[in-house]
């Protein structure tokens, strides 16, 4: 599979963030960040020049540079650039070739396929805090969107009596079984599917996505969800905050609480 690869020389931390937003949403599976260069990645037969073409005239200064990739070796890419998370000291997020870390409660190790580097992981960040302030132990939860599974193994980690973990990406199917077995978080059932399930009951639904599929699929996660479950979304930036809680009370939800890491936002609702 050939890639394409851009080079975006960006004016601040802020306009990076917004520029990976919105290129999540157009198929680009990969960053990587260096002071003010982005470099985003994306299959060539994903790219679709309108869509980028109007995302570019979002902002008035914009300089870039693509460049045509054979035989990409990915997994040595993200040695090179995945670093550990560490969310207080609740949860550590290595891979295997970094040195455990102590002092949390709960490591997780995982594989990235495709996925480095990034400004992604403050969203990651925000869902952890939100999941720790949750009751998870003998819920049913879905992970609607699981790229590396993170937040699937953590739920069963947190004591859930069921947990299914959903993405439209084959590859991230695959290694959400892989990091799965590493973590010895067996009896999670993964599918590859491109909306949620239309049946079964959540008492939690984790969607670390973005804003566009979020609000393709909320009525459909509202349907679910029994009265009093709850529903944490991510993969949002601050300005979506208003156009996201208009969704919510539309379709049935309480609207509890707004977390915040740089641009990104996380968001904690309730059903009614």
């Amino acid at each position: 599979m050939n890639f394409l690869q851009f080079d975006f020389e960006t004016q601040d931390q802020e306009q990076s963030e917004q520029l990976i937003a919105l290129l999540s949403e157009q198929g680009f599976d990969g960053f990587e960040e260096d002071g003010n260069t982005l470099l985003a990645f994306i299959p060539e037969s994903k790219f679709d020049v309108v869509s980028f073409e109007k995302t570019l005239e979002m902002f008035s200064i914009l300089a870039y540079s693509k460049t045509e990739l054979e035989n990409i070796n990915w997994n040595k890419r993200w040695e090179e650039n995945f670093d550990p998370v560490v969310v207080d000291d609740f949860v550590a997020i290595r891979a295997h070739f970094h040195h455990p870390i102590k002092n949390v409660q709960h490591e997780i190790i995982i594989t990235p396929k495709m996925s480095f580097g990034t400004g992604h992981h403050a969203t990651t960040h925000l869902m952890i805090q939100l999941m720790r302030k949750l009751d998870i132990s003998g819920k049913e939860v879905l992970d609607f969107g699981t790229g590396t599974g993170v937040l699937a193994i953590l739920a069963q980690k947190l004591g859930a009596s069921k947990i299914v973990a959903i993405d439209y990406d084959e590859w991230s199917v695959t290694n959400t079984l892989e990091n799965i077995e590493k973590n010895g978080s067996l009896g999670i059932l993964v599918e590859q599917k491109d909306a949620v399930p239309d049946t079964g009951k959540y008492d939690i639904i984790l969607a670390n996505i973005n804003l566009n599929v979020i609000l393709d699929n909320i009525s459909a996660m509202q349907k679910i969800m029994p009265q009093g479950a709850k529903l944490l979304l991510s993969g949002l930036l601050s300005e979506n905050e208003e156009e996201v809680k208009d969704a919510l009370k539309d379709n049935y939800f309480k609207y509890l609480s707004t977390s915040k890491r740089g641009d990104w936002i996380a968001m904690l609702a309730e059903k009614l």
